[in-house]
């Protein structure tokens, strides 16, 4: 009975597992948890150490994308299109060759108005003409009426002494009064002639200077028939075509001068009360996966909201009304040597931080200064005037308004 119970104990006891071993393992596992945890908090307690105390202060966002200008290039003069010369993603240089229309009406009415300009200047050469010749009747009507004055008072003379009857005196008395009446008609004649051109010289005659104006006009038509580029850019939004018939003020294409884009960062109003123009900016792009940093500084914050520009721009007085919390717009300009080597395109992506520790510039806007470079007008060029030169030279005479 004994030797039974003490062979059962020991089965017993040979069935109960050792617990020393599989009692240490989640000990193990929970200090290394604890060790982790640990160091999870100690880094994020240093990172906002860091932050609250030893870094720069900033205000940062994502609502930010590339904008920039887009030149439309419009038909200034209804025509043809015969030729073109740029298209779509092509770059530009400012003054190159875009587009050109037909000029086969323009040069018809360029040739009219060089015939018009040069039927003027000999109009006004004949109306010098025409004050020489009146001022000559003018000496020769004088001279009639001092002889037939001088004839008069001989025969009233010899009237007196019987010599002359008095019907020869009335007959001198009647040609006095005619060449008087001549030499008033031809100073009328004369001051008519003179109007026309008085105190003006061939080039400076109104005549003249309507039909140079017609030329020039003509010149100025040909000019638009040429489209040239106004910026450096790259050609987007092509939408002519050769052979189309175009309107004048018809959009033909698009110039987006890439070296001058800009990025319009949409911060939220709470975050504007520190930010001021002329404060560094960097920026990352998702075109080149935040690997490249940009630089550039702010331009100067929206005057409103988004919601306050739009189409629909809510009513906050009526209805139900919940707070939102509005973003301003805040321009930022990029540094034209980095875009150089990183082009960005309109409407991508970026993410902004703006350095807010430098508090001295304008909280809103700076002073206005000009995007682009005043653009040439389209006169003609210089060869109008040389065309203009040759054509007065041409119909003038060598001797008369000088």
């Amino acid at each position: 009975m004994t030797q039974a119970i003490t062979q059962e104990n020991a089965a017993g006891n040979a069935a109960v597992p050792a617990t020393s071993p599989e009692k240490a393992r989640p000990t193990g596992r929970k200090r290394a948890l604890l060790l982790l945890g640990s160091a999870i908090a100690l880094c994020a307690i240093g990172y906002a150490t860091y932050r609250l105390v030893f870094a720069t202060p900033s205000e940062e966002t994502d609502d930010a994308y590339v904008a920039g200008d887009s030149v439309t290039i419009t038909a200034r003069e209804a025509g043809t299109v015969i030729a073109l010369h740029a298209d779509n993603t092509l770059g530009v240089r400012r003054g190159q060759p875009l587009i050109e229309i037909d000029p086969a009406t323009a040069d018809v009415a360029m040739a009219s108005a060089e015939a018009d300009l040069g039927r003027a200047v000999r109009d006004v050469r004949s109306a010098f003409s025409r004050v020489q010749e009146s001022d000559a009747e003018t000496v020769v009507a004088q001279a009639d009426l001092t002889r037939a004055t001088d004839d008069l008072a001989r025969r009233k003379a010899a009237a007196a002494d019987g010599a002359v009857s008095g019907e020869d005196v009335s007959h001198a008395a009647d040609a006095v009064h005619s060449t008087r009446a001549a030499l008033d008609l031809a100073r009328s004649k004369h001051l008519q002639a003179l109007s026309a051109v008085s105190g003006t010289t061939i080039e400076s005659n109104p005549s003249v200077l309507t039909a140079i104006a017609a030329v020039r006009r003509a010149a100025i038509v040909q000019s638009h028939l040429k489209i040239v580029s106004p910026v450096d850019g790259v050609v987007a939004q092509r939408t002519v075509q050769v052979g189309q018939q175009v309107a004048a003020g018809t959009p033909l294409m698009a110039v987006v001068p890439l070296r001058k884009v800009w990025v319009d960062a949409n911060f939220r109003e709470t975050q504007l009360a520190d930010l001021r123009v002329g404060q560094p900016v960097t920026l990352r792009s998702d075109v080149y996966g935040g690997s490249f940093i940009f630089h550039g500084r702010v331009l100067g914050l929206g005057a409103g909201s988004g919601n306050a520009f739009a189409l629909l721009p809510p009513q906050n007085a009526s209805g139900n009304w919940i707070k939102i919390v509005q973003r301003v717009p805040v321009r930022i300009a990029l540094d034209p040597k980095e875009l150089d080597r990183r082009p960005l395109q309109i409407g991508v992506s970026v993410d902004a931080t703006v350095d807010t520790s430098d508090h001295t510039g304008a909280p809103v806007a700076s002073v206005a200064a000009g995007t682009f470079a005043e653009q040439d007008s389209m006169t003609g060029g210089p060869d109008v005037d040389r065309r203009i030169a040759r054509i007065i030279a041409a119909n003038r005479s060598t001797d008369l308004a000088r």
